[in-house]
């Protein structure tokens, strides 16, 4: 039962979908307010043309059907004032689906129809199917060398009984040959997140795949809410996320960083974010910030302008254009790579006492470890000077305030360290040395470093917002601001969102994310 039925009953009735939508962290079935939402940055036309045909190619509650059919109930009034006439049209000619899996098709129907059997007298419009327009598919993933080419998915899904996670939408099984034909004109909806990847120690984002499609089929509006990692990073979405910064057909997004905000109960680290595409725009994009349901921010602007990453926040485009204006390099790169000295995280074979020609490592715990200068495969040039050194991993919750960075501190020279930590930056001078890790401490630089940032994963790109300045003094964030003329709201802006971090503060580094 939808809000607006509850305002015609006059009393309140909880929406099972809301429930739903708490259920499952890995399918992420969207609450019914979020699904209004997105509705909502669709242009009004759509409401009122009768010729449109509506498809969610991901159907798991069958919400977005569902608040699309209770608007054009009453959009389509003045064309057909016969409501069964009217509402025998929407459900039988206007709106399909496609399930994800053979259970969320018939939670689908049951939301859509009233009946998880569109062929029984229960259903609000009797189709000759049980599926009506809204089918699960069951489709196979197509293995070479034991992972799908489609989808990356490894061949140890595929186990006797159970769901193999083969969505029909992007392994070209829907739409079915009955509609292979059949040109949609708004497509909406909440794909499938991610799917198993390296048994089970790292899982791959898939959502692209269906976006991709999606605008493929050339549809006049398209809207979909995904995580918004793609925004700077996520496994396999560089050449995903160069696509849609340069797309001029995404006229609307609205980004969500705040953890739990639109999907209650479940953890989505960076947050989502939903877009429209618009077939007929062909410019700069209405980007908006939300928060707790209301927008805070909107500003038209390009998304190209972001050296490679989509700047999530209205008020870092304006921060990052008076830091630009000085044309200084960035610390970017100054960092080293993921692995700086060859060694894996788990690394242990190390001595806890320094012998003659041995080099401190540096380790998680900080405990006392050396190795031999033979056990060092890679970094040669870095071993020898005083190091900066900043953990690879911190605040990936999008939590605000956030820290966002662990604490950098310094090492002294003939060191070397694990991957768990980047090396920052070298220096012949203690002084500049720490001088340096002071400047990655203050709020000014953690603020740039977070417009790159969506998970607890950093790099060197991840600092490359960052400007590479003198470390001839000290560097304060009162400093900092005044170097950069920022005003007094771009100062609050960075004041509010980024926590204080102190030279002996002790940050742990989050536990890795699932999905890379």
């Amino acid at each position: 039962m939808t809000a607006a039925m509850h305002k015609r009953f006059g009393n309140h009735v909880p929406d099972i979908l809301d429930c739903l939508a708490q259920l499952s962290s890995d399918e992420v079935p969207t609450p019914p307010k979020e699904a209004r939402a997105m509705l909502d940055i669709l242009p009004d036309e759509v409401w009122s043309n009768p010729e449109y045909r509506w498809l969610d190619p991901g159907c798991k509650s069958g919400v977005f059907l569902r608040e699309a059919a209770v608007r054009l109930l009453d959009g389509l009034s003045d064309w057909e004032p016969d409501f069964p006439t009217r509402r025998d049209h929407i459900y039988r000619n206007m709106l399909f689906g496609s399930a994800i899996t053979m259970m969320t098709g018939m939670i689908s129907r049951r939301s859509l129809y009233c009946a998880r059997d569109a062929s029984s007298d229960l259903s609000v419009v009797t189709f000759e199917s049980p599926d009506g327009n809204l089918p699960y598919i069951p489709t196979q993933h197509t293995y070479v060398r034991e992972r799908c080419t489609i989808c990356g998915a490894p061949e140890g899904l595929e186990r006797e009984g159970r769901e193999n996670y083969a969505f029909s939408f992007i392994h070209g099984a829907y739409p079915t040959q009955e509609l292979k034909d059949m040109k949609f004109d708004v497509i909406v909806g909440n794909p499938p997140y991610q799917i198993d990847s390296e048994g089970n120690t790292r899982t791959r984002p898939i959502y692209q795949l269906f976006v991709q499609k999606a605008i493929s089929m050339n549809p006049r509006y398209l809207v979909m809410i995904t995580p918004s990692r793609w925004f700077t990073g996520g496994l396999g979405l560089d050449q995903f996320r160069t696509e849609m910064l340069a797309d001029r057909h995404i006229a609307k997004l609205v980004d969500n960083p705040k953890l739990f905000d639109c999907f209650p109960g479940v953890e989505i680290k960076g947050g989502v974010s939903y877009f429209l595409w618009d077939r007929a725009h062909d410019g700069d994009c209405e980007f908006s910030t939300r928060i707790d349901g209301e927008i805070t921010s909107t500003l038209t602007r390009d998304l190209r302008h972001g050296k490679g990453v989509l700047i999530r926040s209205n008020a870092a485009e304006a921060i990052l254009t008076k830091i630009e204006a000085k044309s200084e390099p960035s610390i970017a790169a100054k960092l080293s790579s993921q692995k700086p000295f060859g060694f894996l995280s788990n690394f242990s074979d190390f001595q806890t006492t320094p012998k003659k020609d041995s080099v401190l490592l540096v380790k998680r715990d900080r405990a006392p470890a050396y190795v031999k200068p033979d056990q060092i495969t890679h970094g040669h040039t870095m071993i020898a000077p005083i190091k900066v050194l900043t953990p690879e991993a911190g605040d990936g919750h999008g939590r605000v305030p956030a820290i966002v960075t662990g604490n950098p501190f310094v090492v002294p020279g003939n060191s070397v360290c694990t991957q768990t930590f980047l090396v920052a930056g070298t220096f012949e001078a203690e002084i500049e040395a720490q001088r340096f890790a002071a400047y990655l401490r203050t709020k000014f630089v953690r603020y740039l470093v977070h417009q790159r940032k969506v998970s607890q994963h950093t790099t060197s790109d991840t600092y490359m917002f960052v400007p590479d300045i003198p470390m001839d003094r000290d560097w304060t964030d009162s400093a900092l601001y005044k170097r950069y003329g920022l005003s007094a709201e771009d100062i609050s802006v960075i004041e509010s969102q980024i926590k204080p971090m102190g030279a002996t503060d002790i940050i742990e580094p989050e536990s890795e994310d699932d999905e890379e």
